[in-house]
């Protein structure tokens, strides 16, 4: 793998083009770090509209005209800098932004794109969003686990039949938690599973000694001890990143290991698990419930079973996706721009280790 590019040492500013939706007070701010020394292109009339606040795709079908086409390929040419990569179906990045030395991702999981778009060998700096979304999940897969364990399904139900007899739920407290994957995501999970009274177990590359106490969690297994980890777990959290390691992590003898009724949330990526044993062992009652955020093939089919599951609950892969967003990641770029035009290269956070995938 070649070294990361620098800065340019002339007298010309670093091009930094915005290639999706963006608020103009995020624009300004980065625009504000140095005048002198970058030039910031953004053209929201050459962006889709947005369908919700920190929207980065924008609406689906919209195209930009010949002319307009024209105009954007020009402005790309000119950037140094990427706020979010863009490529076509006929072009990379790279071809055409012959001059990226980096670029800032609005997402974290960004490691298969980057393979995809042909920068894994490249010197392009690649900075993630990595941490910006863990609050938004951690809250989604405690909103999932609690709506399952209160039995708010029933709740529902029973409002709606205007009904009132009293029930018993489950609680947290007490529940044995499995973390896989424990990085900046899967150790807020931890963390905030121990503070409701989980005993909270991890699954990751690294299970040294002194690797629990570090994480917060009682245990770290490795890979080897997986099965063993779903046997014991009442509640399994996906956080891992899909990398050639982790597709399809847990399989169909993954999910005959899981616990007999114990939970499964998926914040990682569909692909990390195998759909249809997972759709088989939640209609026969072997896993007792589901959350996913991410499903393998995205949007979900109208027809996939899952819809329909009483037991399972369906997030358009939005449970990341807050208000707050840009703001954190506007944090994190303003923060890389600065070492970015200084030749702090070092610094810069949190950099993609392309070899990795994460």
């Amino acid at each position: 793998m070649t070294a990361a590019r620098t800065p340019k040492t002339n007298q010309n500013p670093a091009v930094i083009m915005i290639t999706s939706p963006l608020e103009r007070e995020y624009v300004e701010r980065i625009a504000a770090v140095d005048p002198q020394r970058t030039r910031v292109l953004y053209r929201p009339d050459l962006l889709p509209p947005t369908r919700y606040i920190a929207d980065h795709h924008g609406v689906a079908g919209w195209s930009r005209g010949d002319a307009q086409e024209r105009e954007w390929r020009d402005l790309l040419a000119q950037a140094d800098v990427l706020w979010d990569f863009y490529a076509t179906a006929d072009a990379t990045p790279l071809q055409l932004s012959p001059r990226l030395a980096w670029a800032q991702t609005t997402s974290a999981g960004v490691g298969q794109w980057v393979r995809r778009l042909g920068l894994q060998d490249s010197d392009v700096i690649v900075t993630t969003a990595s941490g910006v979304h863990k609050g938004p999940l951690t809250e989604f897969v405690f909103a999932s686990l609690l709506f399952h364990v209160k039995r708010f399904r029933h709740l529902l139900a029973e409002q709606a039949a205007h009904r009132w007899e009293r029930f018993s739920t489950g609680e947290l407290t007490g529940m044995n938690l499995a973390v896989i994957g424990p990085g900046r995501i899967g150790r807020e999970v931890a963390r905030i599973g121990a503070a409701f009274g989980m005993t909270v177990w991890a699954m990751g590359r690294d299970n040294s000694p002194g690797r629990a106490a570090e994480l917060g969690v009682a245990r770290v297994v490795g890979l080897g001890e997986l099965h063993d980890l779903l046997a014991w777990a009442d509640c399994t959290v996906l956080c891992t990143p899909h990398t050639d390691e982790t597709e399809q992590l847990i399989d169909r003898a993954a999910i005959a290991a899981i616990k007999p009724g114990a939970a499964l949330i998926n914040i990682a990526r569909g692909q990390v698990i195998d759909e249809p044993a997972m759709i088989e062992a939640l209609q026969a009652g072997q896993l007792g419930f589901a959350a996913v955020d991410v499903v393998a093939e995205e949007p979900l089919s109208p027809d996939s079973p899952l819809w329909d599951m009483p037991n399972v609950v369906i997030s358009p892969h939005s449970a990341s996706t807050a208000i707050t967003e840009n703001a954190r990641i506007t944090d994190i770029f303003v923060h890389n721009l600065r070492c970015y035009l200084d030749g702090r290269i070092e610094e810069m956070t949190p950099v993609l280790d392309k070899a990795r995938l994460y």
